[in-house]
Formats: structure tokens, sequence, C-alpha cells
């Protein structure tokens, strides 16, 4: 082999290990679903995410294939009023869980690219502060479920 050649294969060989590596994490996820409205109207995503690492992690972001846009949003009532915020991170303690779930925070799916309809599965991918990716499978639920 000529040495540009095995040099050229090392390199690729070295890209190919770090994908993989960006994808594997200590965050799992359970209960995922997803609230479906009629129409084009967004779809509120809710799930628990643990973290069995040592260290705190945050999710920064989110996007789906099934969906244009991907934001995470945290509701709230203050005084009687109902609100909503996109917010920029959520931390996921060292050796802890967080909640997505109603009334907290979401992931807010926005601009469907095809009808969800109840018992389709949406796959979310989230990023996380330490550079990781974290797919996770979605079932559909209809506009009245209250939880997985």
């Amino acid at each position: 082999m000529k040495p540009s050649l095995f040099i050229l294969s090392a390199l690729l060989a070295m890209g190919a290990g770090t994908t993989q590596a960006a994808d594997s994490t200590s965050v799992k996820a359970s209960d995922a679903w997803i609230r479906v409205l009629p129409g084009n109207l967004p779809a509120g995503g809710y799930v628990t995410l643990e973290n069995t690492a040592g260290t705190g992690v945050a999710v920064t972001g989110a996007a789906s294939a099934d969906y244009g846009d991907a934001m995470i949003h945290k509701s709230s009532t203050e005084t009687g009023m109902g609100r909503m915020e996109m917010v920029d991170k959520v931390p996921v303690p060292a050796n802890g869980k967080v909640a997505f779930a109603p009334g907290g925070y979401h992931v807010m799916l926005m601009e469907p690219k095809h009808a969800v309809k109840p018992g389709d599965k949406v796959v979310v991918t989230f990023t996380l502060s330490d550079g990781t990716t974290l797919p996770v499978t979605f079932v559909a639920k209809p506009a009245n479920a209250t939880g997985p």
C-alpha cells in the first residue's frame, strides 16, 4: 500500500470512530410520546431522560426529520397565567433524571412534513452539551392524551 493511501485510510478510520463516539451517551430515554394536534398545529413531545454518568450534562437542542423545526420549551403558571418560553438548555444532573412532561419542559415540534397520527413513531434527536446526540423514538398519542 502506498504511504499516502495508508495515511488516507488511517484518517478515514479515525473519522469513523469519532462519529460513532459522538452518538454514544450515558443519557437514556424512557416513556417518550408526543401529543399530536389536528392539521399543521405543533405537537408537544414528552420523555424522561436519565443520566447514568457521574457528571451532569444538558440538552441543548433537538431535531426531527418528521418536522421542520424542533425547539425546547418550558411551560409554567404564574399568578394563574399560563406561559411558555423557549429555553437554551435543560440540565440533566449527574446520576439523575429530568422529565419532559405536560406543564413543564417539552419538545415543541413544528411544521410537520407529513400527517402524523396516533400510533405513528417519530424520531427526535437530542443534542447534548458534551457533544453527543441521543436519538429517541416517540409514539404519537391523540390530542387528549395525558401520558405515555
